[in-house]
């Protein structure tokens, strides 16, 4: 997977382009993750099998995106947690159906907020 220009050393160059790779990278995860939820839970036979090849290559990809860049690691990641965040919670509702709960998102209104100090903080 390509890195996108600006997504070394600092937070500031290429914002753009670096949301909308942490935004790939999280959906990458979040499907894999639930490709494995789908085989160990509601798959069986072939169906179960492509489920777990499914999930495993989206996560091979998910781990090659994130470390193939040289960033700043630490900054990237706390804000890619919100992007895992959001993505995960709207495959919960649309692929599984759940309900979240209000702990979920008074959970999640502090993770939404934690990345935003740290995208925006300069200390």
């Amino acid at each position: 997977m390509m890195t996108p220009r600006g997504m070394t050393g600092t937070l500031h160059s290429g914002k753009a382009a670096t949301l909308i790779f942490l935004l790939a990278a999280a959906g990458l995860e979040v499907v894999g993750d639930s490709f494995f939820q789908s085989a160990l839970h509601k798959s069986t036979g072939n169906a179960r099998i492509l489920a777990f090849a499914a999930g495993a290559v989206s996560l091979i990809l998910y781990g090659l995106s994130v470390n193939m860049a040289s960033w700043n690691f630490g900054k990237l990641l706390g804000i890619y947690v919100v992007f895992f965040f959001v993505v995960s919670q709207l495959i919960a509702k649309v692929r599984f159906h759940e309900t979240l709960p209000l702990s979920t998102w008074l959970g999640g209104a502090f993770i939404v907020i934690g990345g935003v100090i740290i995208w925006l903080g300069r200390l």
